[in-house]
């Protein structure tokens, strides 16, 4: 089988790859493409890869394309990871909204639609062309904003995109540790959006363990969750909320760490990745990646006081597992229970049916299937509404150039607090971003 990586310059391809060197069944991945814009980012990854399968017999090929047609046809999976305007965009994102005194982060608030506005038309064109030359492709996307992304993207192929993260993943593996219980045996009751959920329950041999962490001071406190959130929020809300939430319980904290840090999150980043793209090697990267991670979320745990990151939490979430679980389940049919990013059908009544949200789902030859949950509270009731009418106004804007639809996302997101500052921050952003400057003229 032959699958194609779209952002396959992007610095954890080597994770995706190193995921399929494990892989020895019947029906594997024998072939990959990488697909990028930026040659000399195509070649440094190559390189890496190319060390990481010497002497592993029969590891798959690897090409190398910029040329998108060619990279799509008769593939049968497709890994789409790209980031319109790398990470220079990124670090525009963050600067120009921590500029208006609220967030500045890729996938939440004001930098999310941001990202979305610009990301939302290219990923809607690859799905076109996804269309048109591999039709019986199956997409996984981990393309930010991850949620918002595989929905535009599923009114080109329909449930034939499915979305994945790696959160729901290391927060499962977390409590799971916490409870003393092995993270590959438990069943999790999670639903939200992407970079927005809820852990409602833990079962362990078929008994939700959740309420005995909850009472349990000291496993909380064990608990990256535990310590960014504080025992007794987490015992308020009678959940363990996704990481990314952060922002929304903290966001005033967060807001003042992330302005009076040297540099961007992006900009970190950017700088850091430099250092590897100038002279690729395996060392150089296992290096960059445990550095990456070790330094995930430092402003929220700064601004919580929840000190250094501990090193299972700097543990790789995970996420080219999931991707590889998606492949297994659907080219051979082996059935897996997994967290993903999947259009809503019925599974929670407050969103209609094409909104994409992130539950557990049975995959098995036919896709992904969401498995009936409870309803939300409605404390995430109200959270999850809001964001999901901010992800349609990123759509509309995206594909009509509306600047009174793109106004309205920034205005409407619950991180933003006045219709002003929304402007403002549209200004910001076409003014940066190119891409954007036709969101000034309707």
């Amino acid at each position: 089988m032959r699958l194609t990586i779209l952002g396959g310059g992007g610095f954890r391809v080597p994770l995706v790859y190193g995921a399929l060197l494990g892989d020895r069944e019947e029906g594997r991945i024998t072939r990959v493409t990488l697909h990028d814009l930026d040659g000399s980012r195509l070649r440094a990854v190559a390189a890496v890869l190319a060390e990481q399968s010497a002497g592993v017999p029969d590891a798959p090929a690897v090409a190398v394309t910029t040329d998108l047609d060619e990279a799509l046809r008769g593939t049968d999976f497709v890994f789409s990871a790209i980031r319109v305007g790398g990470l220079e965009g990124r670090a525009a994102d963050e600067r120009v909204a921590l500029a208006e005194g609220v967030l500045g982060q890729e996938t939440v608030g004001a930098g999310g639609i941001a990202f979305g506005l610009r990301t939302v038309p290219v990923a809607t064109d690859i799905a076109r062309r996804i269309a048109a030359l591999a039709p019986d492709a199956w997409v996984i996307n981990f393309t930010n904003p991850a949620g918002l992304v595989t929905e535009a993207m599923s009114r080109v192929l329909g449930d034939r995109v499915i979305g994945i993260c790696d959160s729901p993943v290391g927060l499962g593996r977390r409590v799971a540790r916490a409870l003393g219980a092995d993270p590959g045996r438990v069943g999790m009751d999670y639903v939200g959006l992407n970079h927005l959920g809820w852990l409602r329950g833990l079962r362990v041999a078929g008994r939700d363990e959740l309420p005995r962490l909850l009472d349990d001071s000291e496993a909380l406190g064990s608990l990256e969750e535990g310590r960014l959130f504080g025992a007794e929020w987490l015992r308020s809300l009678g959940a363990i909320p996704n990481e990314y939430l952060h922002y929304y319980y903290f966001n005033r904290e967060t807001v003042r760490a992330y302005r009076q840090a040297e540099r961007t999150r992006g900009a970190y980043l950017r700088d850091q990745q430099a250092g590897f793209y100038a002279e690729p090697s395996l060392r150089r990267w296992e290096s960059a990646l445990a550095e990456r991670e070790a330094t995930y979320m430092a402003g929220n745990r700064e601004a919580s006081g929840a000190g250094e990151r501990a090193d299972g939490d700097a543990e790789s979430g995970g996420y080219e597992q999931v991707a590889l679980a998606v492949m297994r389940a659907v080219a051979r049919d082996e059935r897996a229970t997994l967290i993903l990013n999947v259009r809503n059908r019925t599974t929670l009544s407050v969103l209609d049916a094409d909104a994409v949200i992130e539950v557990p789902c049975l995959v098995d030859a036919d896709g992904a299937h969401p498995y009936a949950v409870d309803p939300l509270p409605g404390h995430a009731t109200g959270l999850v509404t809001a964001v999901k009418a901010v992800e349609r106004e990123v759509m509309t804007a995206a594909e009509s150039g509306s600047r009174s639809a793109a106004v309205r996302a920034f205005a409407l997101h619950p991180l933003v607090d006045s219709v002003t500052v929304a402007r403002r921050l549209l200004d910001g952003y076409t003014a940066v971003h190119p891409g954007l400057a036709h969101l000034n003229r309707k």
